[in-house]
């Protein structure tokens, strides 16, 4: 495999020859970087391809440049409900303590206990969100569950086990609430149709506008 940058426009493009590829393909990474996976070694396909997929290219451009990511300073900070936190405050306690305690604090084991302190803040404070909602909206479900996820806030299962993404705890409380009592509603509707966000709307003021700035939100 080589590396080569191209110009388009105002865009400076990476591209990585890969000989054994069937299929030249254009992905934008997490930074807006715009890079072409191919097996073609001529400028003017790539030209051409990039000509044939800039609006594509534009709109996932925006769509980056529209998202918040969620990031804090490892060791020095916490995220708690879209706020950083110094280590050394109150929120912090348990993990400041747990850290101290390291005889060995590489990047992965501190990653793990920041992973141990998210998920004993989300057990404790979405189990407290979920029992209220699902009162307020007279829903019963079986089981709650807490774990990392990369791609999905939560979900809901046919045997009403409800699961949520200890990340969650990560972003504002009004976006928590969203999140909870989008999973609720699913207990009702197993699917995304008009009936299932109305039902949503229904019982969370503002929801739409939540919605919306939950997309637009990504955990590195």
């Amino acid at each position: 495999m080589s590396i080569s940058n191209i110009t388009y426009k105002e865009w400076t493009v990476a591209i990585l020859h890969k000989p054994k590829l069937k299929h030249s393909y254009i992905k934008i990474d997490s930074y807006g970087k715009i890079i072409i996976n191919t097996a073609s070694q001529s400028q003017s396909f790539v030209l051409e391809l990039l000509k044939d997929k800039e609006f594509w290219i534009q709109k996932q451009l925006n769509r980056v440049t529209n998202t918040t990511f969620l990031d804090f300073n490892i060791e020095d900070e916490v995220l708690l409900f879209g706020e950083c936190y110094s280590i050394d405050s109150d929120e912090a306690s348990y993990l400041r303590e747990k850290l101290q305690n390291l005889k060995n604090s590489n990047e992965k084991i501190v990653l793990q206990h920041y992973n141990e302190y998210y998920k004993k803040i989300s057990q404790s404070y979405l189990t407290q969100r979920v029992e209220y909602y699902s009162k307020k909206m007279n829903l019963e479900y079986s089981l709650i569950k807490y774990r990392k996820m990369r791609s999905r806030w939560g979900s809901c299962s046919s045997k009403k086990v409800l699961t949520f993404n200890s990340e969650l705890i990560k972003i504002r409380k009004e976006l928590i609430d969203y999140v909870v009592v989008h999973e609720l509603s699913h207990l009702v509707h197993m699917n995304h149709s008009k009936a299932f966000h109305d039902f949503v709307d229904n019982h969370l003021d503002n929801s739409r506008t939540l919605r919306k700035e939950l997309k637009n939100i990504r955990l590195l």
